[in-house]
């Protein structure tokens, strides 16, 4: 396999997200496999990396976290590009300015040495509840990681073919 998707998620957004990289990337003729990071017993084994986690707390879960640790080898000599999976896009008032902070502090959050492409933050799926009214259900159905699909079609090209 040419192309890892990994991810860690927590509900199910993350893995969403990956599968459909993952198949849009397969669509054009690249040989890309969606996995959990946990499940990834050869990082070797790859030639370029999208990775994704949840996020809680401002932070990648720690299976992502230890992946990226775990393999700073291979990650550093090969293109990687991340993703992460927060709830921005339920967010409304006060907290949605809090959330536009939150890419940037995801970013720090991660090993300070691995090199990556770029670093693109997703709303993933939370339920309606009192404090979130606004359900965010299809936001990791939605155009922008479908835009990032096509655009990661083109940069993966010149690295896997």
């Amino acid at each position: 396999m040419d192309l890892l998707v990994g991810f860690a998620t927590a509900h199910g957004s993350t893995r969403e997200i990956a599968e459909r990289l993952a198949a849009k990337l397969s669509e054009a003729g690249l040989k890309a496999e969606a996995r959990a990071m946990t499940t990834v017993d050869d990082a070797d084994a790859y030639r370029a990396f999208v990775l994704g986690s949840a996020v809680h707390g401002q932070t990648w879960l720690d299976p992502a976290k230890a992946f990226l640790r775990d393999n700073l080898g291979p990650l550093g000599a090969r293109p990687v590009w991340l993703f992460s999976v927060g709830m921005p896009g339920a967010l409304r008032g006060p907290g949605k300015r809090l959330a536009l902070r939150e890419a940037p502090a995801l970013v720090e959050s991660l090993p300070g040495d691995l090199p990556y492409r770029d670093h693109r933050l997703f709303s993933g799926v939370i339920e309606r509840t009192v404090r979130y009214p606004a359900s965010s259900r299809d936001s990791c159905r939605g155009p922008e990681s479908l835009a990032w699909g096509f655009s990661l079609v083109c940069m993966l090209g010149q690295f896997v073919t």
